[in-house]
């Protein structure tokens, strides 16, 4: 191409795409300079204009702003310098448009109000210092007395919930409800008492576990874990056979008739002990996170109450 050529306005337009309109204000702002005029004062422009204009049009496509655009064309940055800031500014609005794509699915997929869904909203718009900041405080407030376990604490923490860039619908609803929940002083007030039993290795003081002893505790725990693991529903044939065969256990320990008025004790019993959202806790911690769950940690005590009551409720 012969880069002594010189072009009207409308021949730029032709050859860059741009509207004439869009090359008189570039050209007005100082951007891309006409190199002369011809007889009649039209502007014309040389083929370094043209290249201008191109990278311009580039560049702005890529969503840098004119100011930015202006100090690469004069050289006072490289391309590559601002390639690599807008890379990281888009990565930024990328995440932000993957967690705003979460939220609203999670809002249509549990029909929340304008409040839930304000609250959903400023809570996943949090930074990850700020989520971290709350979970501390949550652990510093259950945790922070002179008495707290050590093997406690470290358990928590290993297992800090972490939003990740990109969470999905279920993820961002499991960490609105875990925000919810870490500020509630009563649950916070159970959960050092659990985490410190399975800090341990111990299950939760209950009298009917102290009174059957340690191995028939350990083999209620296997047993119905192994049920859950297996799918089994507690009020299936298959739970019944697992419930009678302990509900025999147990009462033959305790030297009691394996009757419903047992049945219903042994539930009683483990009612007081189980809080429900210790378990809820855990479970969101691993959505948030995106764990599988971890066999060894899944809560026995909802099935076995459910199971013990499966011929009340039938």
């Amino acid at each position: 191409m012969d880069t002594t050529t010189l072009y009207s306005i409308g021949e730029l337009s032709l050859r860059t795409g741009l509207p004439v309109r869009t090359i008189r204000f570039y050209s007005g702002s100082g951007v891309v300079a006409p190199t002369t005029r011809n007889s009649a004062g039209y502007r014309l422009y040389d083929f370094d204009a043209l290249l201008r204009l191109e990278l311009l049009r580039t560049l702005r496509e890529l969503g840098m702003d004119l100011a930015t655009i202006q100090r690469v064309l004069d050289r006072e940055l490289s391309v590559a310098e601002v390639a690599e800031a807008h890379a990281d500014a888009t990565d930024v609005q990328i995440r932000v448009l993957k967690l705003r794509r979460s939220v609203l699915r999670a809002v249509a997929r549990s029909g929340s109000n304008p409040e839930e869904t304000k609250l959903m909203h400023r809570l996943t718009q949090l930074s990850g210092e700020e989520r971290r900041r709350l979970i501390d405080d949550f652990v510093e407030g259950t945790f922070g007395t002179v008495d707290a376990d050590p093997a406690a604490v470290a358990m928590v923490r290993a297992a800090t919930p972490d939003l990740p860039d990109a969470p999905s619908s279920e993820q961002v609803a499991a960490w609105v409800e875990l925000a919810e929940l870490v500020g509630d002083e009563d649950f916070r007030a159970r959960m050092r008492r659990t985490a410190r039993c399975q800090a341990a290795g111990r299950t939760l003081d209950l009298d009917i576990e102290s009174e059957v002893g340690e191995e028939l505790t350990e083999f209620t725990r296997q047993k119905v874990a192994e049920a859950m693991e297996a799918g089994i529903d507690p009020l299936s044939d298959r739970g019944a056979l697992v419930i009678d065969d302990l509900v025999h256990r147990f009462a033959e320990v305790l030297a009691r008739t394996p009757d419903t008025e047992f049945r219903d004790w042994m539930a009683q019993q483990f009612e007081e002990a189980h809080d429900p959202r210790v378990d809820r806790y855990w479970r969101l911690v691993w959505i948030v996170n995106g764990w599988q769950l971890v066999p060894s940690l899944i809560p026995v005590y909802p099935w076995l109450i459910q199971a013990l009551r499966r011929d009340r409720d039938a």
